[in-house]
């Protein structure tokens, strides 16, 4: 996702000017009051106030250079006034955190949260005395909430194939965020189109010919492959026809399906440990 920061921000505003104009009469604001809008941000922010936060950079293929730096709240504010939307950002916040906020607002006993979607995250609760870069007044509970931002973690341990490394080379932002390009949900059916596009050359899988559309990046989207990846038909149906549908690859033997059946299980259980991996990690750590 590349473009302008004004562009974006601009399609925000839009999108909320036509949920306001939805509204029934009973959610308008008293006379004079402003809507307040609680903003979810789910890319690495420097939070400067509870309502203002600088981009530090973008992830999950977006690739806005001019956003990098600027106050997120400011832009959409920019937006939201060019077309007359009578409403204020009261709150940024990282979806991450907004998910253990939930999790602690209904059991204190709730210590970490993580986020395993299109991208992947945590947070947890620290005792804030451990906390290293903190050098203000220690809050009176004393603890803080980290965000972990362990989508950019790396190490050299972790399991890297060819197929990962080209992923990684061919992004919008190669040489980072490694842990989130090998288990969310963004990646995962692009590392299976990798793999069943290397399967078509060199072991002629697919026939004489390698299936054009084997060579478009991202058409085969996680959606998808879990789908195919919870078939539990017979003749595993729905994964002819989503390689049918998607792919145009028609008349696949079982055998045909069942190997790839075999290689969505490989890299979504791949995903899943490692994910789990992480969390341990946190457990260790409290």
């Amino acid at each position: 996702m590349t473009g302008t920061s004004e562009a974006l921000f601009d399609f925000i505003a839009e999108a909320l000017a036509k949920f306001v104009a939805t509204e029934g009469e009973g959610f308008h604001p008293a006379p004079g009051r402003q809507r307040e809008l609680g903003f979810t941000f789910s890319f690495p922010v420097k939070q400067l106030s509870i309502s203002s936060g600088s981009l530090i950079k973008w992830t999950k293929g977006f690739n806005i250079e001019d956003t990098v730096g600027q106050d997120v709240v400011g832009e959409l504010t920019k937006s939201l006034e060019k077309i007359s939307v009578d409403m204020r950002v009261a709150a940024l916040v990282n979806d991450t955190i907004g998910t253990l906020a939930g999790g602690r607002y209904h059991n204190q006993d709730v210590t970490a949260a993580v986020i395993l979607g299109t991208g992947t995250n945590a947070a947890y609760v620290e005792r804030a005395h451990a906390i290293p870069k903190w050098h203000g007044l220690l809050p009176k509970s004393g603890e803080m909430v980290i965000n972990m931002e362990w989508g950019n973690f790396w190490s050299s341990d972790l399991p890297l194939t060819e197929y990962d490394q080209a992923l990684d080379a061919e992004s919008l932002n190669p040489g980072e965020q490694i842990f989130k390009k090998i288990i969310s949900g963004m990646y995962l059916g692009d590392i299976v189109r990798r793999v069943l596009c290397r399967m078509a050359e060199e072991a002629a899988f697919f026939g004489d010919t390698v299936p054009p559309k084997l060579s478009i990046p991202f058409i085969l989207r996680t959606p998808d492959m879990s789908a195919m990846h919870h078939d539990t038909s017979p003749d595993l149906r729905v994964v002819g026809s989503k390689l049918k549908d998607i792919l145009e690859i028609s008349n696949t033997s079982l055998k045909m399906r069942k190997v790839i059946v075999e290689l969505y299980d490989i890299v979504a259980t791949r995903g899943a440990r490692l994910s789990a991996a992480g969390i341990f990690g946190i457990l260790k750590k409290l």
